[in-house]
């Protein structure tokens, strides 16, 4: 419970620092990016559900990062408060989340 706590904080954080550098992405304060990494975390993980192990190891990279271009923009109608992002936005930011993302960790190891 406590690492999920904390993957949720860092990726707020992570989300809230990618704000002020991507243009095209906006996020309300802490709280709506705390909103926010919730909703991508919950699509996120809707989307692995679906394709699964069915990806090649090759693809994961471009698939993932697509992936995560799309929830990030989906998210904005989820929770039309917390987040406004463009199509470049998203893709930006994905971008950029995936950079940050390994080299901060996420979970307690």
């Amino acid at each position: 419970m406590l690492g999920a706590i904390v993957r949720f904080i860092v990726s707020a954080l992570v989300l809230l620092l990618v704000s002020y550098i991507v243009p095209g992405l906006r996020v309300a304060g802490f709280t709506g990016a705390l909103i926010a990494a919730v909703v991508i975390a919950v699509l996120g993980y809707l989307v692995e559900l679906a394709f699964g192990n069915k990806i090649s190891r090759m693809g994961r990279g471009s698939i993932g990062f697509v992936t995560a271009a799309v929830v990030i923009y989906l998210s904005q109608f989820i929770v039309p408060g917390s987040i406004s992002v463009s199509i470049i936005g998203a893709l930006l930011a994905s971008l950029v989340i995936g950079i940050v993302d390994s080299f901060v960790p996420t979970t307690l190891r």
